[in-house]
């Protein structure tokens, strides 16, 4: 007579949650494809405009004109702002509110720091974006054109900043578009395999969040500029005083 096979033993499953997955087919790339948009071009982006853009206003209204007339002059300038600001980050976006509305949370059943950590990010990735709406739409549609009167551009921020909850506004923007950026570069870094290893992981989150503070402060300094200056022109005679240094000053 055969022996009867004894069952397999249960393989033993740890406690928590399931591992998250990166999915499968179309919707894996497009995950890599949210990943990548977020560093380049978009996270790109946010790193000149806060820090070599927006830092140039500390200097004062000319050098803020000067940075702003070199972007402008750059070659097909409309088609790079398309597909290299506007097209990705409506991508990124998007896709990630889709994340966000099939994802759970559950940071009251695990308040793990990495689930917190997830948490924040929706949040600050969806603040973030209707910053960046306001702000290019503000600033880029309305108004006097500042790729013709550059000079115009401090005067125009001065407009929204000198507004109370309108700065206020930037503030929060500023702090959200920072930190969903710095803390964005981890998890890139950690999901593409850039960075493994528990330890290595651990370290990097510390220059990813000294990065998130750094972007803020030069972000903050650059707003105190604005408002720090008195009210500059937004017309276009004002403007050709600003960039030939003759502006309102304090």
């Amino acid at each position: 007579m055969a022996a009867t096979a004894s069952p397999a033993a249960p393989v033993p499953v740890k406690d928590g949650v399931a591992p998250l997955r990166a999915g499968q087919g179309y919707s894996f790339w497009l995950r890599r494809l949210h990943s990548l948009t977020g560093i380049v071009p978009v996270g790109a982006f946010l790193f000149e405009h806060i820090l070599i853009s927006n830092a140039s206003a500390i200097g004062g209204p000319a050098a803020y004109a000067r940075q702003v007339r070199f972007l402008g002059s750059l070659p097909l300038v409309t088609i790079l702002e398309l597909f290299g600001i506007w097209l990705p980050i409506l991508f990124h976006a998007l896709y990630g509110f889709y994340i966000w509305y099939r994802g759970e949370t559950n940071v009251g059943e695990y308040p793990w720091t990495g689930n917190w950590m997830y948490t924040v990010q929706r949040w600050t990735g969806g603040i973030a974006f209707a910053y960046i709406l306001w702000h290019t739409w503000t600033m880029r549609f309305t108004g006097i054109d500042l790729h013709e009167y550059p000079g115009a551009s401090f005067g125009k921020v001065q407009g929204e900043i000198f507004q109370t909850p309108l700065f206020l506004f930037y503030v929060v923007g500023l702090i959200a578009a920072s930190w969903h950026f710095a803390y964005g570069i981890w998890l890139f870094c950690a999901k593409w395999g850039i960075v493994s290893g528990e330890k290595a992981r651990k370290r990097f989150l510390v220059v990813c969040l000294a990065f998130f503070f750094v972007l803020t402060g030069v972000g903050l300094a650059s707003l105190t500029s604005f408002r720090s200056h008195a009210q500059q022109p937004t017309d276009p005679g004002g403007a050709s005083m600003v960039e030939a240094g003759a502006g309102t000053t304090n």
